[in-house]
């Protein structure tokens, strides 16, 4: 058994954790997840004022403090947060090893960065899997620091190490990548962002680690003593987040979500098993950002009578002002957070948003921030803001490319300097979606009373974002709650209970192990989260609106 934990879902994670998680209880491997597509973009703006910049700081810090930790306990530590630069991060580590007196050996893996291909990208990096990571930690390496590799790869990485699984051990990769998914997001799999939190004490909810087995089935749990819960319900939650179909493509291997079976395995431990492996594609996702342009937004406070009117005079004002050359975006979006007869005057005011974007700096600037704040004292009664507007600032654009795997110089940089071609995979197998037909559960009889009720009552949800698509997560608790769910939540009933939705592609994908349906929403997030096209950028919380929503639910269920 190899015990794998994790310390950091993204680059901002709670710090104390690495120190956490190697002083909690027994760990072989600690992993960090510092990085998605807005941190690249973070980094790729870093990298620019600093060349020697690019990787997650906030790492070494962490490892300042327990770096002697981890080494005293012998305990490897995997991270992605070397970002655009892992070779500049590797030699801060030995640097820091130096300079603390702890003798550790360094690692890293690189060929992602795929700038020359796309130089006009602020950054450019494929999607790489474990073997490079496995590759450093057979030729002895205590800390391994990798750029843009799949969030899965570093628990596939160090399993595959361990174990000595081969490029074509699919079902064991399989299930090494389905724990990589569940852990990569820290405490999300430990009851943070859970549904059914109500009644559990997830105030500080403790870091996730696997127990993991030569056959790839595992057990996720956590340390001891540490907040939060692990059930069935966490975990399926987590497996549901920011994936697609059944098929869970990637380079070391694609999944089979449909697979996948959980059970509970004793308090705060669930037992993954069953999972099915398929040969990895044969082309590997690259991610690019790019700077879209600038943008700017105002909100305007909106309070008590007349709301549609004042919304309707101060636009007009706007469009008035910006004369004839607006931005080229001009975007409003009321708020209708006001309640008659409000007791407070915030509960009597609706917002106001307007976004502006233009590849023009002074077409967002002081264009648009002067242009509001002169309506200061000729515009609607009640007239504020809730901050001043500012000069505007550079907006990024997310876009995912595929490459061959071959033209992708996945590269293991050992801990003496030696440097470790990758081999491509020798089988490949283009993705393909499974049908839903016969998936289906027996529908349940309903012909008993039904009542208006939130779906969120009888169905746990969990949403995110992949580039300018969302998906939503959604599971049953019960049989007979995912017989009625199964049939109810058609892809037409979806777009009518979230209407943002109505006018774009949305894909149901049947997951009848987990109880779930999965929903990709395409285009919804416009050019990813850095674009900021919508109120939630990354769509966290549509599945929480998702289950907000009334619908007629047989009172059997309730």
């Amino acid at each position: 058994m190899l015990r794998i934990g994790n310390a950091s879902g993204f680059y901002g994670d709670r710090f104390d954790a690495m120190k956490e998680m190697l002083t909690g209880g027994p760990l072989d491997v600690l992993t960090g997840d510092y990085l998605a597509e807005l941190t690249m973009l973070i980094l790729g703006r870093d990298r620019l004022k600093d060349p020697r910049l690019g990787y997650a700081k906030t790492f070494l810090k962490q490892l300042e403090e327990s770096l002697g930790l981890a080494h005293e306990r012998g305990v490897k530590i995997v991270a992605n947060a070397g970002g655009l630069n892992p070779a500049g991060l590797a030699t801060a580590v030995r640097e820091l090893a130096d300079r603390v007196g702890v003798p550790v050996q360094v690692a890293h893996v690189e060929g992602d960065d795929l700038a020359a291909r796309f130089p006009d990208a602020l950054s450019a990096n494929a999607y790489l899997g474990g073997a490079g990571i496995a590759e450093c930690l057979r030729a002895g390496a205590d800390v391994v620091v990798t750029g843009r590799v799949t969030d899965a790869a570093l628990v596939t990485g160090p399993a595959a190490a361990h174990f000595g699984w081969g490029p074509e051990d699919y079902d064991a990769l399989a299930g090494a990548v389905v724990a990589g998914h569940v852990l990569e997001c820290g405490t999300q799999a430990t009851g943070g962002n859970y549904a059914f939190f109500s009644g559990h004490d997830v105030r500080r909810p403790g870091f996730p680690l696997t127990e993991i087995h030569a056959d790839g089935t595992c057990v996720i749990t956590k340390h001891d003593g540490t907040g939060g819960l692990v059930d069935v319900g966490t975990v399926t939650a987590q497996l549901l987040y920011e994936t697609g179909g059944a098929r869970y493509a990637g380079p070391d291997v694609t999944a089979r979500l449909d697979t996948v079976r959980l059970a509970q395995d004793g308090p705060d431990r669930v037992r993954i098993s069953g999972v099915r492996g398929e040969a990895p594609p044969p082309r590997l996702k690259v991610g690019l950002n790019r700077l879209g342009g600038w943008r700017n937004e105002v909100v305007f406070v909106l309070t008590g009578l007349d709301i549609e009117a004042k919304a309707r005079l101060v636009q007009e004002q706007l469009a008035e002002a910006f004369g004839k050359s607006p931005p080229a975006e001009v975007r409003w979006e009321l708020a209708r957070t006001e309640r008659p007869d409000g007791d407070t005057e915030e509960r009597a005011s609706a917002y106001l948003r307007l976004v502006v974007r233009d590849s023009d700096p002074d077409k967002v600037g002081r264009a648009v921030s002067g242009a509001a704040i002169e309506l200061a004292l000729g515009s609607y009664p009640g007239f504020h803001v809730t901050a001043p507007p500012g000069k505007g600032a550079p907006y990024g654009v997310f876009e995912a490319e595929y490459v061959d795997l071959a033209e992708v110089a996945h590269t293991a940089v050992l801990p003496d300097g030696r440097r470790v071609a990758v081999p491509t995979p020798v089988c490949t197998r283009e993705v393909g979606h499974l049908e839903e037909a016969g998936a289906l559960p027996p529908a349940l009889d309903t012909a008993g009373p039904h009542r208006a009720a939130p779906l969120g009552l009888i169905a746990g949800a969990r949403s995110g974002d992949k580039g300018g698509d969302a998906n939503v997560g959604v599971w049953a608790r019960t049989d007979d709650a995912w017989r009625w769910l199964a049939h109810e939540l058609t892809v037409d009933r979806f777009r009518a209970l979230l209407p943002e939705t109505a006018g774009l592609k949305v894909v149901r994908h049947v997951l009848p192990n987990l109880r779930a349906l999965n929903f990709t929403v395409e285009g919804i997030l416009g050019e990813g989260v850095a674009a900021q096209a919508r109120f939630d950028p990354q769509a966290k919380a549509l599945g929480e609106w998702l289950r907000s929503r009334y619908v007629d639910i047989p009172e059997e269920l309730l």
